[in-house]
């Protein structure tokens, strides 16, 4: 059975869950889940966990990511997107050295309110169930962090490229808005591609065409233990790898406290697991039972 992580470049146009019916069928397994939700009209990095890998998706989402966005001036839609619908058109003789100026307030630990297009819930119904109703729901502002944020490039006099890295929470589509309406004339975000998620590169990424093509699909899966890579390795003697395949804690005071990427003297990634007082407790086991 195959078990593993896939980086998908997803195409524009399809959904999260699509990808992931398309690789069920592919693969001939059920079990199939995807980390950090990427919109229809985004693309890239879509790290797709399979088999008994998919105990690591709540791992996943928690890191930073990139993306390369379009910046739309001039334009305000309801999705903060192009895909929205037109709530304000403004002209936008915006220079570069304009948006350079701006920027800063959007750098660093910041506040920003997730856009109604969103499945946040609130109250028990998500977001964008409201919004289709014509709906517009108080949210609370969220602390996020823009590690970094820069300007790529300017295709059109009212469109620039940004490149954004960003903590977990982050809507690219509302930073968009938020320095469209910093410049005064209202701006959307007109593509998206993610180019990191959960420490994995767009180096990584195949495509479904990749996947389909390929002699043998599963061969293209990493190992699950390449997202704990940050995290040192520990080899378990042999007596112990018994106790932890038993759910024992293990006795290891030698072992400086600390999560580790704990495997097998066969090599086979058992477990994340953290060390503590001497002790080394399993975070979550990965083995085949």
């Amino acid at each position: 059975m195959p078990n593993g992580i896939i980086v998908i470049d997803k195409p524009e146009g399809w959904t999260s869950m699509d990808v992931c019916a398309k690789l069920r069928g592919i693969l001939r397994e059920k079990r199939v889940g995807h980390a950090g939700t990427l919109d229809p009209m985004a693309t890239g990095v879509l790290p797709v966990f399979v088999g008994r890998a998919t105990r690591g998706v709540e791992f996943a989402d928690k890191g930073d990511k990139e993306y390369v966005a379009g910046l739309k001036l001039g334009l305000v839609t309801n999705t903060q997107d192009t895909s929205g619908e037109v709530l304000e058109q403004h002209p936008a003789h915006v220079t570069p050295e304009q948006l350079e100026a701006v920027l800063p307030q959007f750098r660093g630990d910041i506040l920003q309110i997730p856009p109604m297009y969103s499945a946040i819930k609130i109250n028990g119904k998500k977001l964008y169930e409201l919004a289709r109703k014509g709906r517009q729901v108080e949210r609370p502002a969220r602390p996020i962090t823009i590690h970094s944020l820069t300007v790529e490039g300017q295709p059109a006099p009212d469109e620039f490229i940004l490149r954004v890295r960003c903590s977990k929470g982050t809507y690219v589509r509302t930073l968009c808005h938020d320095i469209g309406a910093a410049l005064g004339c209202g701006g959307c975000m007109s593509s998206l591609r993610r180019t990191m998620a959960a420490g994995f590169a767009l180096e990584q990424a195949v495509t479904l065409e990749q996947v389909q093509a390929a002699p043998d699909p599963a061969a293209l899966l990493l190992g699950t233990d390449s997202l704990f890579a940050h995290s040192p390795q520990l080899i378990l003697p042999e007596g112990e790898e018994r106790k932890l395949r038993n759910g024992m804690t293990l006795v290891m005071p030698s072992v400086a406290p600390g999560e580790y990427r704990v495997y097998g003297q066969s090599g086979e990634f058992l477990a994340l697991c953290r060390s503590q007082s001497g002790k080394l407790t399993t975070i979550k086991s990965f083995f085949n039972v």
